[in-house]
């Protein structure tokens, strides 16, 4: 199932997986900052018994949790985050970026599985002891 949105990039002729579309999408929805983070994109975007696991909070249920923990994350960002690398394979992807914390720069893994065309897990990797010592929350 597709929403509009998503499908007017698919039909730009290339060949573009539903993951790559929405993982896209879901960064869009936040890397650039607390001023643009955008809870109804992400709301479209992820599937309401999101499955979340990550280095501090554990293992999660629910795009509401997340979307609370995700909104507190970008808020002490110090500036865009970089994608390093983006793979795709079907319904799944994988991004590498890195992050301007208040205390300096650190890189995040995060690996995304889809499903009934929203995102349905999100596994975050990174060093928990480094993200509280850069300041983040």
């Amino acid at each position: 199932m597709e929403t509009g949105r998503y499908m007017k990039e698919k039909d730009m002729g290339t060949a573009i997986t539903d993951a790559s579309i929405l993982v896209r999408a879901y960064y869009g929805s936040w890397q650039n900052g607390i001023d643009t983070f955008d809870k109804e994109r992400l709301a479209e975007i992820l599937a309401e018994d999101l499955d979340f696991e990550g280095s501090i909070a554990g293992k999660r249920r629910g795009a509401a949790g997340f979307m609370v923990g995700l909104q507190r994350f970008v808020g002490c960002l110090k500036s865009p985050i970089h994608v390093q690398q983006q793979v795709e394979a079907g319904d799944q992807a994988a991004v590498l970026y890195e992050a301007e914390m208040p205390g300096g720069s650190m890189r995040f893994a995060e690996f995304f599985r889809v499903k009934h065309g929203r995102i349905a897990s999100i596994g975050l990797l990174y060093d928990p002891a480094q993200y509280t010592a850069l300041g983040g929350r």
